[in-house]
């Protein structure tokens, strides 16, 4: 009996790009590229929603003017990955992404219950390798903030590169991001 390989396709952003432009998703189409490969969106339930409401709220408030944060909208982190992590917030303002996604976000976070995994794992590496400085996961199933931080490179990660450091973060604990030092956000703020 003869094995096969299964071949895959390898998208860049750019491909990518012309697959939306060309109308290939349909409205609703919960897909993103990371690392070259097109990844279906958990669906989001309640808590999900809650989650990024919750998350962007305090860092609306935490990252005033001179900052944009975005909800579930494309980042363009290198040539093979624009994923639309839960909030975005990168440097300037709306008008200063009429053309392009952001490229250079100084936080990212994900809201995640079926996806926890893939976020830590995949999600955490891709991120890493862009060398996003902080990235945030609001654990639904342990009810916790995880933060990410020193992205590293790591030959033993999906995408080579990972997290240095990590934080797991209970209710009644306070982070401050990077990006803001000076403030302490609540982490009962961020969950649901």
């Amino acid at each position: 009996m003869t094995r096969s390989t299964i071949r895959t396709k390898r998208w860049t952003r750019l491909e990518y790009e012309r697959l939306i432009d060309l109308g290939a998703f349909q409205p609703g189409d919960r897909v993103e590229l990371v690392g070259g490969d097109l990844m279906v969106c958990e669906p989001q339930g309640t808590p999900h929603m809650t989650g990024i409401r919750m998350a962007e709220e305090v860092l609306r408030q935490v990252f005033a003017d001179g900052w944009e944060v975005r909800t579930q909208a494309p980042v363009a982190l290198d040539d093979e990955s624009e994923p639309e992590p839960d909030v975005v917030v990168a440097p300037g303002s709306l008008r200063d992404y009429r053309h392009a996604h952001p490229a250079q976000p100084v936080l990212l976070v994900e809201v995640a219950e079926a996806s926890l995994e893939s976020d830590r794992e995949h999600k955490g590496s891709i991120y890493a390798r862009a060398r996003v400085p902080e990235y945030w996961i609001i654990n639904l199933v342990d009810n916790l903030l995880e933060v990410y931080r020193d992205p590293i490179a790591d030959p033993d990660a999906p995408f080579g590169w990972r997290y240095g450091s990590t934080s797991r973060l209970g209710a009644r604990d306070f982070v401050s991001p990077l990006a803001a030092p000076q403030v302490r956000v609540a982490v009962a703020d961020l969950l649901p």
